[in-house]
């Protein structure tokens, strides 16, 4: 399976994240799953490669070419693959394109958006993929808060929040990802009310 993973990009984050998506991105590749990523070297994206190479696995990388122009970004130097994209836009649709899964890792605005556009398009009937979010160190409580906020203001439906699942361990989101069984989207459903 091509399990695209999202997640901060920052070189300064806290070492157990760090250590975290490592071992996920190895756990994913030694259960036989390739990783679709942002190409990015350091933060989220760095780990879960480098767990992944570690683990023998297949890596997309896909990167804007004005990241390398202007040094927003460091790329990772060992993928098996890069695509290169003029836009922050293509980057995503390739990303959200050429995978099975998603696995929603903590990072920050960036990560956020990614995070938000996958479910709405899922909540739109555009694909109908598993969406895991790794609740590391509690990151995404606040979140779920949030979320659960807008259901009870009525600005999103309660079917809305049951389109991605939240875990604690790497155990838990690989076997969610492997075991999950889509069923039929209506946009209606989520959009119009349960």
């Amino acid at each position: 399976m091509k399990i695209c993973v999202f997640g901060a990009a920052s070189a300064h984050i806290n070492e157990k994240f760090i250590k975290a998506v490592e071992e996920l991105g190895e756990s994913l590749a030694k259960r036989g799953h390739s990783l679709v990523f942002g190409a990015g070297a350091t933060g989220m994206m760095g780990a879960a490669a480098r767990g992944v190479k570690r683990g023998g696995g297949y890596i997309h990388g896909v990167i804007p070419k004005f990241f390398n122009e202007f040094g927003i970004e460091i790329e990772y130097p060992h993928c098996d693959k890069v695509t290169y994209t003029e836009t922050m836009s293509e980057r995503k649709r390739i990303m959200e394109d050429d995978c099975d899964a998603f696995i929603i890792t903590p990072g920050g605005v960036g990560t956020f958006e990614e995070f938000y556009e996958v479910l709405t398009l899922k909540q739109l009937g555009r694909h109908n993929k598993a969406i895991a979010i790794f609740n590391l160190d509690n990151y995404f409580d606040d979140l779920e808060s949030f979320m659960q906020t807008a259901v009870q203001k009525k600005f999103i439906t309660k079917s809305t929040t049951e389109l991605y699942e939240y875990f604690n361990t790497v155990a838990e989101v690989l076997d969610y990802i492997e075991n999950y069984s889509p069923n039929g989207n209506d946009w209606k459903k989520f959009k119009l009310g349960d």
